[in-house]
């Protein structure tokens, strides 16, 4: 049984408290609304009630910016918003069940310190713009090697000459980098991650696998749950329960983002039933 009705919220900049940026931010973003937010619906399925909560969160506006400090404003922004999505999940004005939380929450690597790794052995050239002397562009370069090319940094470029680091092993090897949802860790759980990074994937139709130049490949697309959203998938009745968490199309074109899904059978009367499921079912 599905319960339709549905909760949304919309991020506004310019008046919510809970959700200050840094001047430069707020400079940009000012007085208009934004697409990012998240939706809330409530379902009861053989008796057992769960929240799916829909979230898009705020992206990285500059490679530049983003490669400054560790971790970077942009991860900042984005802590502050899941933090208050959860605190409208979980505050007393509904019964509390269990949730998952999935979407583009744009979470990003640790942009200072990979490129660090990746270019340990390079010398960095700067260059900035010959009217406001800002840098607009990081160039990495061998030591040796005839002082070859590794990465170039732009506002919205991000070259690395070898893309298969991203994709060996499914990139796994820079999972060390994804740090975001560690502050979040006592609220939400994760599954294993066993898929390359999800974003951002060429858009040409016959370049299923490549990566474009644009950002630093990363985990953008999650489906994160409560701890009790845990137990639900992986307690199991018989040997045969299966979960499955992986990405759709790894060789062919899907946009720039790889869809993730979360595959598991729930029993019938798991969870916590709900007597009263249509008290949740008004508009916030």
């Amino acid at each position: 049984m599905l319960d339709g009705k549905y909760m949304t919220h919309t991020f506004y900049f310019h008046s919510n408290p809970l959700l200050k940026m840094t001047d430069s931010y707020l400079l940009i973003f000012q007085c208009k609304w934004s697409r990012k937010g998240f939706i809330r619906t409530r379902w009861c399925i053989t008796d057992c009630a769960f929240d799916l909560v829909n979230i898009h969160l705020f992206h990285d506006a500059s490679n530049l910016i983003a490669w400054e400090t560790s971790p970077s404003v942009y991860s900042g922004i984005r802590h502050k918003a899941l933090g208050y999505v959860l605190e409208r999940i979980i505050d007393q004005r509904f019964e509390k069940v269990s949730y998952f939380v999935f979407g583009d929450f744009n979470f990003r690597l640790d942009a200072k310190a990979v490129v660090e790794t990746l270019c340990a052995k390079a010398t960095m050239q700067t260059i900035r713009a010959a009217d406001t002397n800002e840098v607009v562009k990081l160039i990495f370069r061998e030591s040796d090697n005839d002082r070859k090319v590794m990465l170039q940094l732009e506002k919205k470029l991000f070259d690395y000459f070898n893309q298969d680091v991203f994709r060996d092993n499914n990139g796994t090897a820079l999972l060390e980098f994804d740090r975001e949802l560690s502050v979040f860790k006592d609220r939400l759980y994760e599954l294993d991650i066993s898929f390359p990074p999800s974003y951002p994937y060429s858009e040409d139709s016959s370049q299923g696998k490549q990566y474009m130049n644009t950002r630093c490949p990363a985990w953008c697309d999650r489906i994160l749950m409560s701890h009790s959203a845990k137990e639900l998938i992986l307690k199991s009745e018989n040997d045969e329960k299966i979960v499955i968490y992986d990405h759709i199309g790894p060789n062919v074109c899907m946009g720039d983002h790889k869809p993730v899904f979360l595959s598991f059978r729930i029993a019938a009367g798991a969870g916590k039933p709900i007597a009263n499921v249509h008290k949740c079912c008004v508009v916030q």
